[in-house]
């Protein structure tokens, strides 16, 4: 409707489409639909490719914040184990330090 194509909306509701399934479409699936006119395929394909670079740039920015998030909960677990360590390696001085009195 945003694109001015109110006249098919009856038609993809009828065939349940969806925008998953608006995604998959092409020329002739449009034309199957009753999209006679090609320069109302045009403005659909050329939306439609618009709308998968843009999920194609969600996702890459998705998997980007999802990477820094396991590097930095990897860089958290070495200082844990590191601190851990250390308050091993200090105990354990502390300890034989005890008992050489």
């Amino acid at each position: 409707m945003s694109l001015n194509l109110e006249q098919y909306v009856a038609e993809f509701s009828a065939q349940n489409i969806n925008g998953e399934h608006l995604l998959q479409l092409d020329g002739s699936k449009l034309k199957a639909l009753g999209m006679t006119s090609s320069q109302d395929r045009a403005i659909i394909k050329r939306k439609l490719k618009e709308m998968k670079a843009s999920l194609e740039k969600a996702r890459k920015t998705q998997e980007k914040m999802e990477k820094q998030r396991e590097k930095l909960r990897k860089k958290e677990q070495e200082q844990l184990q590191r601190r851990a360590k250390k308050t091993d390696k200090c105990s354990s001085d502390a300890t034989e330090g005890t008992n050489e009195q």
